[in-house]
Formats: structure tokens, C-alpha cells, sequence
């Protein structure tokens, strides 16, 4: 098992204490980073508002990516396994023609 190390982020201004594996930190800063734009572009657009709401709606565009990322995954293996029994269908037409 990988040794974790912790690390200190911060979250829309809060510190939060984690233990990770050290080829994940680079990662963990480079999604806090994102997270922490994101709430600042929602700051600029949404103000008013508060803290709470920034984070919600970062939660809310974070799903929905993960959720049309996953969509766009299906999409390419049924565009995939259509090609490929296209191309089954013309080696046969070959081979028997």
C-alpha cells in the first residue's frame, strides 16, 4: 500500500488536513484549484449569494459533467460496436462475394 502524506487545502476558504497517496497530490491540487476557479466564476455571476450556494452550484456543474462525460463514453462504444458490426458485415460480403 502506497504511504500517504498529508496535505494541507483549501476549499472555499476553509482548510481541510488530508492524507494521500504522494502520486495523487498533484491531482488533488489541480481538482482544488478547479473547484476554487469555479466558485470565483459563480461569485462573479451569482452575487449576492453565499458561500454555501457557490459551493452548490460547483457540486451541481461537477455531477453533471461527470454525468455527460459518462454519456459521451456510451455514445462512442455503441458508435464503436456499430462500426465494428459494419465492418464484420462488408468482410463477409467480401469474403463471399
Amino acid at each position: 500500500m502506497a504511504e500517504l502524506i498529508p496535505v494541507s487545502v483549501v476549499i472555499a476558504d476553509r482548510t481541510y488536513r488530508l492524507k494521500v497517496a504522494a502520486t495523487d497530490e498533484e491531482v488533488l491540487r489541480s481538482t482544488v484549484k478547479l473547484i476554487n476557479d469555479k466558485i470565483l466564476e459563480y461569485k462573479v455571476q451569482l452575487a449576492g449569494k453565499d458561500m454555501q450556494d457557490f459551493v452548490s452550484m460547483v457540486l451541481l456543474w461537477f455531477a453533471t459533467s461527470q454525468i455527460k462525460g459518462t454519456h459521451l463514453l456510451l455514445e462512442e462504444k455503441n458508435i464503436e460496436d456499430e462500426l465494428n458490426s459494419l465492418e464484420a458485415l462488408i468482410d463477409k460480403a467480401l469474403t463471399n462475394g
